[in-house]
């Protein structure tokens, strides 16, 4: 069954296109938020700071039974010069009730966290001392990964770009760029709306980056490695009838890769804890949109800018000479 990508490039385009306005949007969005100030929710990793996750202890009677007023929370955190703090409410996995807080703030010493904690204590309840979690990243630890990162996906592309150029042609590697950027910004897209609902990047969600290009552009290269055999055995063939051929005689590599990676993923996503979540959802949604732009959308623009070209070329000379 012949898919026939370049009838429908439209529609794989209209798709694509609605994803980036999304994602766009809400990086927007969330930029002027003043409880985000960026694109994407930036996690300790980045901002630097203190992390200080408190669950209230339950088996004390009466401890947990009114739930946690997030109001009152943030007075105490005002009080205490905290007023820009990011503060959430922790729902309990036994419990299904929300026990716990999560606030993110500016670096606190150990006595200010103290203070903080007692005050919290007295206010919403008792917290269970083992449930307590504390984590410190210096400020300009922060935006050295911020910046290592941001520097490793530029030079991963420009790397990438060379390459193709070497192996096909300029064509070619624009329009695989083309596709890269457009899975990063989707995938950044997704996790910038996840980003409202206390969703939190840090710097495993570079690496996940990195490992969405990297597999990305494989898929793209199989199918453009196709194109050009096909197209210099069948020189007398349009372009599109090529690029489907190409797509046909690949998708199914394409999607068995795609689905024995996610099998894996989505192990990782249920059993591999907080930790591994994050960043196994990263690579989920990067390598769903890997295998769509492989597949739809590098292969539809490489044939839409072919057949642009041809019509731009002039007809050869025809013109008999005499003898």
């Amino acid at each position: 069954m012949k898919i026939a990508v370049n009838k429908r490039r439209s529609l794989w385009w209209g798709i694509s296109s609605a994803l980036l306005i999304i994602g766009i949007i809400s990086m927007v969005i969330s930029t002027f938020n003043p409880q985000i100030k960026a694109p994407l929710r930036p996690g300790l990793d980045f901002i630097g700071g203190t992390r200080l996750q408190l669950e209230r202890d339950c088996t004390q009677p009466g401890n947990c039974d009114k739930p946690i007023d997030i109001n009152a929370v943030r007075e105490i955190a005002q009080a205490r010069g905290l007023g820009d703090a990011s503060i959430q409410l922790i729902t309990d996995e036994e419990t299904k009730q929300e026990n716990g807080i999560l606030i993110r703030s500016k670096d606190l010493s150990p006595e200010q966290r103290t203070q903080l904690e007692n005050a919290l204590a007295e206010k919403i309840g008792a917290f269970d001392p083992e449930k307590k979690s504390i984590d410190t990243v210096g400020p300009t630890l922060g935006r050295e990964l911020f910046t290592s990162g941001l520097t490793a996906l530029f030079l991963s592309l420009i790397g990438i770009l060379v390459y193709l150029r070497i192996r096909f042609q300029w064509d070619y590697a624009v329009f695989a760029i083309v596709a890269l950027f457009h899975d990063v910004l989707i995938t950044i897209g997704v996790f910038s709306i996840l980003g409202f609902f206390g969703v939190e990047v840090d710097s495993l969600f570079v690496v996940a980056l990195l490992t969405i290009v990297g597999f990305s552009v494989n898929d793209t290269v199989v199918i453009y490695d196709r194109i050009r055999e096909t197209a210099q055995i069948e020189k007398g063939r349009s372009i599109t009838e090529i690029v489907d051929d190409a797509v046909d005689q690949t998708l199914a590599r394409s999607i068995n890769t795609t689905f024995t990676t996610m099998l894996t993923l989505f192990a990782i996503f249920l059993f591999g804890g907080e930790t591994l979540k994050i960043f196994s959802l990263s690579l989920i949604v990067g390598f769903t949109m890997g295998a769509y732009s492989s597949i739809f959308i590098a292969s539809t623009l490489l044939a839409w800018w072919r057949q642009r070209s041809e019509k731009g070329t002039p007809p050869p000379n025809t013109e008999s000479v005499a003898t």
